[in-house]
Parts: structure tokens; sequence; C-alpha cells
């Protein structure tokens, strides 16, 4: 009888017509040889008779068997889901490549590829001998040869222009928020907040990408590093690639750059590497070339930009396989390095210390502790506090609570995470607790110029204690958590929903709001000051806000000293000088906010408007003063100020007010001035510009400047270098 015929192997998508694809599987997974990869987990194991049957192959041939890890996160971009298709697309240009045998759900079995990954004999960051480097630039060139009609078809988003190479980066940028950031901001994204990386931060990317050069599309490998690059026994091909499932059509450029940046190269091989690439793809696509000098670095840009993503979530992930004080080490120290490489093309103005990152990684980690995490007694600490016995234990907020707010602050989600200029504070509902509360960590690496003189949660316990009507939070706990990091924990100010974000009147304030905010700064003229400051009222405040401004000129680091100098403004001395021919009338003092710019005011659904947050510039002064400085701070019309000094006039006595219409030109005068040093430093330092009323205060620098030189009685001068001063403006 003769043998029924033999069936032809299975190529592309179709499916395993049985389980024998799925045992033969099973059996790899448990004793084939293993490499784990980011995406795939990947054994190279032989044909038993039975799956070399179906597939054409002799039985022994080792092929490698590729399953998708089911704990792999999203964070690659992909333009095509079928890799077997991109691999029968290429196998005429380039045929060392692998190709698929068969694709089933979950798993593919590729052809072996003989030969060692170029890792294992390179590792990363060494340098690369030069004929690898040539053989690598010529495989990138040869890729361009692929027809795009032999290509799976492309995404609608997709460039209709094939030369568009601005339009190509912008559709990287919006897939990478779309396919990376996206679908892990529920379990990332209070880490990402935490971080400084706002949540639109790579839909800004696209939108910020310049006109470059025209450059013809290819197909591009995307992910060639040194894991996927095969140094090939024989020589012939010397090289061969491997893993194509994040290939794209596109750019060749970008493919260049994302090969230098994965590869880590040494920083002195960069040049070779790229004009071993001009001098390959010159041969092959001559127009690939164009604009190379000055387009090459945008690519690099966004590949150091979208790698902060899966490099800050793999780093946290890695805790939940193994938590130690070593792993966390290593965490925090990867996590940092991709800040620090994502900080400029995602314009991140202050990247975390160290100690703030290893802060932010552990109270993930520690809110997800739930889950079985080897190490979970260590994580135990996080919930064990230390109490400040300055803050009683509140009735309504017992040690319990702190405990769950604490396990609550790590799994908050980025609409629940606000980073200030001195602050993090985090929004969280506790069980049992019938308000929702503030986690509130100071800064470390905060370059704040103006200091504080008061205890927030003094503050705020003497105007609770008064009974005023003053709206404010509620301190409800004080004390020091992991690592002895002191936090506070207050009631939430916000709207009910939780979620969204408060609303700040950060375009003035309606008239409604003003008559709430004077009222309230007149109801601070009941609180007992003495509580917070015992030695306050004994001097004299005008001459003693004269001396912080003077001493805050004077710690000036040197470059912001020499460019006011350039610019036109006096050194401590001559300001001293300057301001020493002004007096103020003595007005009886009271407890002053300090800092009423428009994101320490949360609208409010009552008589009183706003609720006054974020207490740590309080100071006791002139009660003058914090309504004028408020009015600095905040776009005030002309009617709503005279509307404020009628209401405020009306409602105080008068030893609070005598001769204020005299003087309140004199305190929006040093605010003025103030702001022209501040302000400078912020723009010379990059101190705190990601905090919204910052950002204002420097983006008008040009009118302040101009208006503190004009109000000093100084000539403008012009700077010597033009250019600054148009940069300033």
């Amino acid at each position: 009888m003769d043998a029924p015929p033999r069936p032809r192997p299975f190529h592309g998508v179709r499916a395993t017509p049985d389980g024998t694809y799925r045992e033969f599987v099973g059996n790899a997974t448990l004793l084939g040889q293993a490499t784990k990869g980011h995406h795939n987990q990947n054994y190279v194991f032989p044909l038993t008779e039975n799956v070399a049957w179906l597939v054409g192959r002799e039985a022994g041939t080792s092929v490698t068997v590729r399953v998708r890890r089911a704990d792999a996160l999203p964070v690659v971009i992909r333009t095509w889901e079928n890799e077997a298709e991109i691999l029968d697309a290429i196998k005429g240009v380039l045929p060392h490549v692998p190709e698929c045998l068969v694709k089933g759900d979950g798993f593919a079995l590729h052809s072996y590829v003989k030969g060692v990954p170029l890792s294992s004999v390179c590792g990363n960051g060494k340098p690369v001998d030069t004929l690898l480097i040539r053989a690598l630039a010529e495989l990138l060139a040869q890729m361009s040869q692929v027809r795009r009609g032999a290509l799976p078809p492309l995404p609608a988003a997709w460039p209709r222009n094939d030369m568009d190479s601005q339009g190509f980066l912008q559709t990287l940028a919006q897939m990478a928020d779309r396919q990376i950031r996206r679908p892990n901001w529920l379990t990332f994204g209070g880490l990402f907040a935490a971080l400084g990386i706002p949540e639109d931060a790579l839909i800004r990317l696209a939108e910020r990408v310049p006109a470059m050069a025209r450059r013809p599309y290819s197909l591009l490998h995307a992910d060639l590093h040194r894991d996927n690059l095969i140094v090939s026994y024989g020589g012939d091909p010397p090289l061969i690639c491997v893993d194509w499932e994040l290939a794209t059509y596109g750019d060749p450029l970008h493919d260049l750059a994302t090969h230098l940046v994965r590869m880590q190269y040494p920083s002195d091989q960069w040049g070779e590497v790229v004009e071993a690439w001009v001098a390959a793809m010159r041969e092959i696509r001559p127009a690939a070339v164009s604009g190379v000098a000055k387009d090459l670095r945008h690519y690099v840009a966004f590949e150091q930009a979208q790698s902060v993503y899966p490099d800050v979530m793999r780093a946290a992930r890695s805790l939940e396989e193994s938590f130690t004080q070593k792993r966390l080490d290593e965490a925090t120290a990867e996590v940092h390095r991709a800040l620090m490489a994502a900080q400029g093309p995602l314009r991140l103005r202050n990247v975390p210390s160290k100690a703030e990152i290893e802060g932010a990684l552990f109270r993930w980690l520690a809110s997800r502790s739930e889950r079985d995490i080897r190490g979970r007694g260590l994580i135990a600490k996080a919930f064990d506090w230390k109490p400040d016995r300055r803050v009683p234990e509140h009735p309504d907020f017992p040690a319990s609570a702190v405990r769950k707010a604490l396990r609550a602050e790590g799994a908050a989600p980025a609409g629940r995470v606000f980073k200030g200029t001195a602050h993090l504070n985090t929004v969280v509902r506790v069980p049992g607790v019938g308000f929702p509360v503030v986690v509130r960590r100071k800064l470390t690496d905060v370059c704040r110029r103006e200091r504080s003189f008061l205890s927030e949660h003094a503050v705020l316990q003497a105007i609770e204690k008064s009974q005023v009507d003053v709206a404010v939070p509620r301190i409800l706990a004080l004390g020091e958590g992991y690592q002895s990091d002191p936090f506070s924990i207050q009631t939430y100010v916000g709207q009910r929903d939780i979620d969204g974000p408060p609303s700040h009147p950060e375009h003035g304030l309606l008239p409604h709001e003003a008559d709430g905010l004077v009222d309230q700064l007149c109801a601070l003229t009941d609180v007992d000051y003495k509580q917070v400051d015992p030695a306050a009222g004994e001097g004299g405040f005008f001459q003693w806000l004269r001396n912080q401004l003077v001493d805050l000129v004077r710690d000036l680091p040197k470059e912001s000293q020499q460019l006011a100098r350039l610019l036109g403004l006096p050194d401590a001395e001559r300001l001293q000088l300057i301001l020493s021919r002004h007096e103020v009338s003595h007005r009886e003092p009271s407890l002053l906010h300090g800092d009423l710019n428009p994101w320490n005011l949360v609208r409010r659904d009552d008589r009183l408007a706003l609720t006054i947050i974020d207490w740590e510039m309080a100071v006791v002064g002139d009660p003058l003063y914090d309504l004028v400085r408020h009015m600095h701070l905040t776009p005030t019309r002309p009617e709503i100020r005279d509307r404020m000094f009628r209401r405020w006039e009306g409602r105080l006595a008068p030893e609070y007010t005598a001769e204020w219409r005299r003087d309140w030109r004199v305190y929006r005068w040093i605010e003025i001035v103030r702001s022209a040093y501040v302000d400078l430093d912020r723009l010379v330092t990059g101190a705190s510009l990601d905090a919204p009323n910052v950002r204002r205060a420097v983006d008008s620098y040009a009118m302040t400047l101009a208006a503190a030189i004009g109000s000093l009685g100084l000539p403008i001068r012009p700077t010597v270098n033009p250019y600054l001063a148009r940069a300033l403006a």
C-alpha cells in the first residue's frame, strides 16, 4: 500500500491542525535551551519525527520556538502584528533571516540561525570591531531594497507621502503614546506622575517635531541591538538579524538612531557608525543620507524619550520578582539614568533625586504587596511609621488610617498625584474614612530661594484652634515613614470627584471669589499668631522684608548674579542702599499666607468661594502685604483690585489699614524687584519650571525685568549678546 502524501509545510499565518505543535512547544519549554527576551521566550529544540514531517524538515533539525511572554508589558511600538508576514516579505533580499515554519496561538516555530549573539562575544558598552560595524551598516542598507508592496498593509494613520520624515517621526511619537503609555497608565501613571513625567509628554513631543529633510521610506528592523545580531559561524554573511516583530516602514534614519542607542556603543564610536552607515546607504539609496547631520539627533532624542517608559516600568516590575535593598538600588539607578536621558527630549525640567526615585518606587511596590512578592517582609516596613507628637492622633483619623493611607498612596492613579514646586501631593481614599485625604511629602532636591519660617502643620493647627472663618485643610497626621521620609496627611479640599484636577482661579478672581478671599484674609487677624511665632510683632516687618530680599540676592549662585549684573540689576549692596530709601507706616501684625498665587487657591461652592492651601511660606506681618502680593502673583483687573481694597478696608479695624493707600505701591514695587531676581534664577537653574505658577512667571520675564529696572530708577542696559535679550523675551 502506498504511503500517504506528505503535507506541505505550514507558512505564514495558518493555524495548527491539531495538538501536535502544542505538545512539541510544551516539551521545548521544558527541555529546550532557553533565552529570555523582553517580548518572547525563545527555546532552541530539535524537531521530533511527527513535527518534522509536518513542516518538511529533517527530524533532529534545531528550530527556535518563540513563545509570547504572558507577563510581558506592552512597552513596544508595533506596526504589524504578524512577524511571519514580515519574514516572508524580506527573505528574497535577506535570505539568511529566520523562516517562520509555523505560527500558532501565542507561539511560532522559526528556523534556527546558527551562530552566536553579538552580545555574548562583545557586551554592551564595549567597542565593536570596525569590520563588524561595516557589516552592520551594509545590513541596514540592504533593508532598503525590500519593496513596500511585499510588506503587510500599513496602519491607516501612516503618512501618505513615503518621503515625509517629519510625518513619520510624529507618527512614531503618537504610536508610542497610544501603544506604550496609555495601556500602562492605570498601573504606572501615579509612578510616572511622582517622577515628574506628565501625561501628555509624548503628544507634546510629537507637536514639537521640526521640519526635516525628505528621505525615501524603507523597511526598518527598529530593534537592532546586540542580542538580535547573530555572528555566523561561516562568516557568509558575517551577521544575521533575528527578531523582526518590531519591524516598521519609514525613514531609515530612525533605524540608525535606535541602533545607536540600543547597541550601547561607547560614545566615541558613534561617529564611526554613522560614517559607515552613510557610506553603505549611499551605495544603495543615496537619497536616504540627505540631512543626516541635522536630523539624526531628532530620532535619537525620540528613542531616549520613549525608552523612559519601558525602562521605568521594567525597573518597577523587577522589584515584584525579587525585592532586596540591592535590587531597589539597581532599579533606582536605572530609572535615574532613563530620566536623565529623557530630560531634554521630553523637556522634564527637574529630574528627581535618587532618594525621591527610591521612595516613589518603594511606595509603588508597597501598594502592591498583597501580590506574591518575594521580600514582602521588607516591604511591610513601608507601613511602619513614626508619628510626630507635635500633631496628636486625630479623632477622625487614627493611626490605623495613616497606614491605610500610606498603602493607598503608591497605588494612586496619575490624576491624583500633583507635583508642585516643593511638595509631592497624592490624593487617596482610605477605607473606613468618609472623606479623601492628601499625603504630602516635601521634595528633597528643591532649589527654593525664598525661605520658609513657620511650620505648616503649626499654622494649620492655629487656624483650626482659633475657629475663624478661614477655609484651610485640616492637619490629620505628621510623621516619618520609610527611611525617615517625612510626610503629613491633610484633608483634601478639591472637588468631590477626586479623579479630576482641582479648579484654580489661574486667570484671576471672579467678583464673589475676590470677596471670599478678602473676608478670609480679614479673619486671619483673629488668629493668635503667638502660637506659631512667639517673637512676632517685636520688630519692623518692612525692614525685615527688605533684609530678606537683600539676603536672597546675596545668596544667589554665581551664574545668576553674573547674568543679573549683565541685565542691569544691582548687586546686594547696591540694592540694599536703594531699598533703604523707602519706608511704610506701622500696621498691627497678623498671620499671613505669604504666597497667594492662584494655584494655592482652590475653588469651592459656598460663600467663602476659595480654600487656601500650601501654608509653608506663612509669616506674621503687615496684612496689607498679603493682599498686595496676591495681586502681584495673580492676574487682577483694576476693577477687581479696587473691589478688594474697598472691602478689605471696610472690614478691618483702622490699626490694620492705616495709610494703606500710600504704602501698597511700595509693596508692589518690592514684589516686582523680587520677581526679577527669583525668576531670572529659575531661568538659569531650571528650578521648578514645570510648576504652572513658575512657568507663567518666567514666560513674562522680559516685562518683569523692564518693570523692575524702571522702578529701581536704573537705566535699561542693552545686553552684550542681543540673542540673550531675544531669548529672555
